[in-house]
């Protein structure tokens, strides 16, 4: 019978290694599951770190969005080879993608639609396993003085509280505002607490003088606003 040894990657050409591949052709030559490998370091007793990585994001079907949202344990228990340091590694990896994600949108802080507002909370919300409530506060040309959390809750709903809303508003001289949270469920359709907090919102901005814009709420890979449904 045929013996099978496993090749490790340091008997792999030169050019085909991770760490060596980039240092000859760049990052961009390198495929997810190679820069992957790289953050692993090592793998098992049966697996290159490479092929390691090839079965992680096989278990994501190979979506990167996906693989942020395994937690820690999750990929120490259900991946040999992965403890804790390299778990660590791999989620820090990712929140990293998505802060550099976030910083690219401060450059542009002028609200022009709800697609725009969707990009700058879909890497803050969409991952999220409860509801968070955040509040954008604009000046007079639309453009972003204050992001603001104002509630945290739980996998069905949270408690938003008005008062502090209008508050933070008025303490920043805002002229407008757009209110935005998520859903964990997937589900973008607003449930009837939403379309109440966005008739509370409304009316006490009128009261001060500072519109409420729009309410979005924010999945994975899709939103609701309210302003493009016609319904503020």
């Amino acid at each position: 019978m045929e013996n099978k040894l496993k090749l490790n990657i340091k008997d792999w050409a030169e050019e085909d290694r991770p760490r060596e591949k980039m240092l000859l052709k760049g990052v961009s030559a390198l495929s997810d599951a190679e820069l992957l490998g790289i953050l692993i370091g090592s793998g098992n007793k049966k697996e290159t770190a490479v092929e390691l990585a090839q079965r992680i994001l096989h278990s994501t079907e190979n979506n990167l969005n996906t693989l942020g949202k395994l937690e820690i344990k999750e990929l120490i228990k259900n991946f040999n080879g992965i403890g804790e340091a390299k778990a660590i590694t791999i989620v820090a990896a990712l929140e990293l993608g998505k802060r550099r994600k976030l910083s690219e949108i401060v450059v542009q802080p002028q609200i022009t639609s709800s697609e725009t507002v969707y990009q700058i909370f879909h890497p803050i919300l969409a991952d999220l396993k409860h509801e968070e409530v955040w509040v954008l506060l604009l000046n007079r040309a639309n453009k972003i003085l204050k992001k603001i959390q104002v509630s945290k809750g739980g996998v069905a709903g949270t408690i938003v509280d008005i008062r502090l809303i209008m508050k933070e508003a008025i303490d920043s001289l805002a002229s407008a505002m757009i209110l935005c949270h998520n859903h964990p469920s997937g589900n973008p359709n607003p449930s009837g607490d939403d379309d109440k907090i966005t008739h509370k919102l409304k009316e006490a901005g009128q009261i001060m003088d500072i519109r409420l814009l729009d309410h979005i709420i924010v999945c994975d890979h899709t939103y609701y606003s309210y302003l493009d449904k016609g319904r503020i």
